[in-house]
């Protein structure tokens, strides 16, 4: 099984407290969030653009791989995931994803490539990981105050 990890540091209350997100790679290292970047359009990231980003790559992944067991090589595919967070009762909640994508594949009808498309959405492991039990293990750790 392939393990990859992201992890976060929160400190401080909600509205004033500053947090760091990283990335087993690197690629993400100690990138600054916040309620400013999350709510208030702020410069910096925030969870729902990176499952966006997630999501994205994960489905033009999926896609290419696809398109490929079919016979066609892209020559370009550019996705996008919007993810849609709202207020509910009790707090707030990403009630949907909507993916966009448009793509360059040679040889390919718009039948096949429409095909393609809807097997990549609904078999990404990120689009999976939306229906997905979440596990937990958590520890209350002292302070050295």
């Amino acid at each position: 099984m392939i393990r990859k990890h992201g992890s976060a540091v929160w400190r401080g209350e909600l509205k004033t407290g500053t947090g760091t997100v990283s990335t087993q790679s690197g690629a993400l290292d100690s990138q600054p969030y916040g309620f400013n970047t999350r709510f208030e359009d702020k410069a910096g990231t925030n969870p729902e653009e990176l499952v966006g980003a997630a999501h994205a790559s994960c489905f033009s992944m999926a896609l290419s791989m696809i398109l490929g067991e079919a016979g066609f090589a892209a020559e370009e595919i550019k996705a996008r995931s919007t993810v849609f967070l709202d207020k509910e009762e009790g707090g707030f909640a990403v009630q949907k994803l909507h993916l966009t994508v448009e793509a360059t594949v040679p040889g390919a009808s718009e039948e096949a490539f429409l095909e393609a498309a809807r097997t990549a959405k609904e078999n990404c492991p990120i689009s999976k990981l939306m229906a997905a039990e979440i596990t937990m293990d958590a520890a209350l750790e002292t302070s050295m105050a």
